[in-house]
């Protein structure tokens, strides 16, 4: 089967008629793949060719301004060795097109791909023809993928054929489609912490279809070239026999029934996490004949656990003195731990000299790590000084400190514990008397 893939290098934005709504042009290079070198298989060689993608009646706020748009205007001559696409976006909806109006303005770079589809059990056919876009803007949490299905063309001969794909297009000179059947997430990426919850947003929806369709929805997990089965669910649009099927590898996680059926919510819910549950998670969604799927990233942090061995640091006159900094139960792998110092009369802390040294990491049975830094605290340093351990990690918003101050030698207590030893005995001496 022919693969084509549309990759934006630019866009602009295009105004059309009637309130509220806006048409996003999307400046693309056609890639299809070919065969590997030497007709044998080997590494797949691609063709590059520009393209553009047109999506028509994208929702615009009532507060936005479309007087600097441009309607936009199809090319003068139709040339069928261009590669233009026309699709209606607003039946079914796609959630939160409206980014694609500010990505340009807000240097956000926009991915779009594009390949051929063949829907699960149809055979080969050009009419219609069906595509699979996916799309994504950089810095937003916008990620659709969605089918497109070419609409019906009246051909006479004055009809031109597109001269790769083979299809007819409009007097324009367009590929007219329509959007039937999308899936979407709110997110591409989430963190979270061990022992707790995440919802991995995941939705579909479709053109109008018969209740009767079953509806299924797979959860797979990848990490380290790894994959497996989460959950898996079936049912029925109606559901009213009761027909909805769940089988969860993972326990704890879960997909709303009634929310998949009523809503399109396919968004699974994993409780009590590990760091196990890191990785990549594709949902795929198959209603009748199309399934299409949207990939998020989990990512699991916990904060570190950071203490020193000494809530008292006293002076000794003639020795130095180790103080050690421990930071516990971490994960990611990466952490750094710095030595600093305060003086009373100083107002910012100072690197201190030296930083000792560092303990090897070590993994815990729940994956997480623990570090040490030792210092080596010479009897010369100024009483009232802070030592202050920092710590720098992927799950803090802020670095971590602790901090011990710096005490003054007590006074030799050889003396006084012999006074007192006198007094007793002379004491003693007098009442036995």
């Amino acid at each position: 089967m022919m693969m084509i893939e549309i990759i934006l290098f630019g866009y602009f934005i295009t105004r059309v008629c009637g309130d509220g709504v806006a048409d996003v042009v999307l400046s693309c290079t056609l890639v299809e793949e070919g065969v590997g070198l030497g007709g044998m298989g080997g590494g797949a060689l691609f063709t590059r060719t520009p393209a553009s993608l047109v999506l028509h009646d994208i929702a615009v706020a009532s507060d936005e301004s479309l007087e600097e748009l441009t309607p936009f205007v199809p090319p003068s001559i139709p040339d069928p060795d261009l590669f233009l696409f026309e699709a209606k976006v607003s039946s079914p909806k796609i959630p939160n097109a409206d980014v694609l109006l500010h990505a340009d303005c807000n240097e956000q770079e926009v991915t779009c791909e594009i390949s051929r589809y063949s829907p699960q059990g149809s055979q080969e056919s050009s009419d219609p023809a069906y595509f699979m876009v996916s799309l994504s803007v950089e810095g937003v949490d916008f990620s659709t993928a969605f089918i497109m299905q070419t609409l019906m063309v009246e051909v006479n001969q004055s009809t031109l054929i597109q001269n790769k794909l083979g299809l007819p297009l409009s007097h324009t000179g367009t590929l007219m489609t329509e959007v039937i059947f999308l899936v979407f997430s709110h997110i591409k990426s989430v963190s979270a912490t061990l022992s707790g919850d995440v919802l991995l947003s995941c939705g579909f929806k479709q053109q109008e279809v018969p209740l009767a369709q079953e509806v299924s929805i797979e959860w797979r997990l990848q990490h380290r070239g790894r994959g497996h089965k989460v959950l898996e669910m079936k049912t029925k649009l109606d559901d009213m026999e009761g027909s909805t099927v769940v089988h969860g590898d993972r326990r704890g996680s879960s997909v709303d029934a009634a929310q998949v059926v009523g809503e399109g919510n396919a968004s699974m819910t994993v409780t009590r996490l590990k760091v196990l549950d890191e990785g990549i998670y594709i949902c795929t969604v198959s209603v009748g004949h199309f399934h299409a799927q949207q990939v998020i990233q989990l990512h699991i942090v916990q904060p570190p656990q950071v203490s020193l061995s000494e809530e008292k640091l006293v002076l000794k006159a003639k020795s130095a003195q180790t103080l050690s900094c421990h930071c516990k139960n971490y994960y990611p792998l990466d952490a750094q731990m710095e030595w600093f110092s305060l003086s009373p009369t100083d107002t910012e802390p100072e690197l201190f000299a030296d930083q000792g040294s560092l303990s090897s990491h070590r993994q815990h049975g729940d994956k997480t790590y623990s570090l040490s830094s030792h210092i080596t605290v010479p009897p010369t340093v100024t009483p009232g000084t802070k030592i202050i351990c920092r710590v720098y990690h992927l799950a803090l918003d802020d670095p971590h400190n602790v901090s011990v101050v710096v005490e003054s030698p007590k006074p030799d207590s050889y003396w006084w514990v012999l006074g007192f030893l006198v007094i007793t005995v002379l004491f003693f001496y007098q009442v036995m008397r």
